[in-house]
């Protein structure tokens, strides 16, 4: 706290004028912690620099020189700052949480236009960019961070981008894997040939231990194949065109990407907010979420619903709860 914080709070002021030094705080480029560190730890935004990628490999390039150049750290910090801006911008401008999924927005310089195929930007400082002519792109789903620390060294991973969207985003973890289950790779000998991503998960999934789950999982990450494990679209897998469709758990039907973020930003809005919610108290608090916070919870995401999703009031809401303002008694 600086001074003035602690002037006003001697004076007993610091109640009255809330609002106001939080907007104050928020405009000091200080706050900008608040987006590097909660996004780097609910999105793993702060793990996608170190993360080992065999961009050779997926890339199809045939030298390591080449797959440097076209992929470097360069590239990953740009990753990491357009999803930082894009929560930021929601934050500051008071926006719809919802547009951190289903935004037909984001901001980009020209290196990560140009490694994404978007034309018109130049330049290395970051602009925001209309995605209208590109409904496959738009929110963090189809972000190079989330689709790289949610992918494996070598190729995709729909179990864990589905994973991720469950656990991260709808507030639904799936239990653990059995111990015995085989390798995805398995799967792949025994269709024969170069199985899609696909034909390789419909078979790996006759195994019953594993069907309940994967009902869940799959179909979230197989909608999100479209993106390579670094994060560039693509058409076609192994030669044959992907397959982007699905029908959620919860019965939703979708043919891309782009239904698939209706579906997560809009019929299933109020799970987001939930989740999203536990996220950011368990960030401001430092503790997990336990049962007694439960009606904190429902406040939470009553606020949001009543204020159009907006973020802003989400932060506000955290910071005026009591399990912010307070401490628990000892035992």
């Amino acid at each position: 706290p600086d001074d003035e914080l602690l002037s006003l709070a001697f004076n007993k002021r610091l109640r009255p004028e809330l609002h106001a030094q939080i907007d104050r705080m928020l405009a000091d480029p200080r706050s900008n912690r608040l987006t590097e560190n909660f996004v780097g730890q609910w999105l793993q935004t702060r793990d996608l620099e170190s993360l080992p990628v065999q961009a050779q490999e997926i890339l199809g390039l045939p030298t390591k020189r080449e797959a440097s150049l076209a992929f470097d750290v360069r590239l990953r910090e740009d990753m990491k700052k357009e999803t930082n801006l894009l929560f930021d911008f929601v934050l500051r401008k008071g926006r719809p949480a919802e547009e951190l999924i289903s935004a037909r927005y984001t901001f980009l310089n020209e290196r990560l236009a140009k490694y994404y195929g978007i034309g018109g930007v130049a330049g290395e400082e970051f602009v925001p960019v209309d995605l209208t002519e590109h409904p496959e792109r738009g929110g963090i789903l189809t972000q190079g961070s989330y689709l790289i620390v949610s992918s494996n060294p070598t190729r995709t991973s729909p179990v864990k981008r589905g994973l991720f969207v469950l656990d991260n985003l709808l507030g639904s973890p799936a239990p653990p894997a059995p111990a015995d289950v085989p390798q995805l790779e398995e799967a792949a000998k025994a269709t024969g040939g170069t199985p899609t991503m696909r034909e390789m998960m419909v078979e790996h999934r006759k195994n019953p231990d594993c069907k309940a789950c994967h009902a869940r999982m799959d179909p979230i990450g197989l909608g999100l194949e479209n993106f390579n494990a670094l994060g560039q679209f693509r058409a076609t897998d192994q030669g044959k065109p992907i397959d982007a469709s699905g029908v959620l758990l919860t019965g939703e039907k979708f043919d891309n990407v782009a239904e698939l973020k209706e579906i997560l930003g809009g019929r299933r809005k109020e799970d987001f907010y939930r989740c999203l919610a536990e996220k950011m108290l368990t960030f401001a608090i430092g503790r997990g979420v336990e049962y007694y916070d439960a009606p904190t919870i429902d406040q939470l995401v009553a606020r949001l619903e009543d204020h159009d999703g907006n973020l802003k009031e989400l932060l506000l809401g955290i910071i005026e709860s009591a399990p912010f303002q307070k401490r628990r008694g000892s035992e």
